[in-house]
């Protein structure tokens, strides 16, 4: 991998639970840092979802490694968001020996 392949701007993403003012809870999603990426999709499918139809896509989603504690560094059940695509991260593992790069697995769902 090569820093010129990571070409999206995409923003990483936490899910927190914070008090609604009401005496219960709402989770929200909290922006944890940006980092270039290369996305690569993989091969997808269509699925029935009651009555709508859902395209699922998995995505190889490659940022520059951070070490792990780091706040920066991805972690399964994060997402990664470009405008309105959202990127659900499923796994996260180290994409070189020497740690430079990290590969998340993701999956964006989209309605059709």
């Amino acid at each position: 991998m090569k820093r010129s392949q990571l070409r999206w701007l995409v923003t990483l993403e936490e899910q927190v639970v914070e008090p609604d003012g009401a005496g219960g809870n709402v989770s929200v999603w909290r922006a944890k840092g940006a980092h270039y990426a290369c996305l690569e999709p993989l091969t997808g499918r269509e699925l029935l979802d009651g009555a709508a139809g859902v395209s699922r896509v998995p995505f190889r989603v490659t940022v520059v490694g951070a070490p792990y504690g780091a706040p920066s560094r991805p972690h399964p059940k994060d997402r990664f968001r470009h405008g309105t695509r959202i990127f659900d991260i499923i796994a996260v593992s180290e994409a070189d020996p020497a740690g430079r790069f990290v590969e998340c697995r993701a999956i964006e769902e989209v309605t059709v």
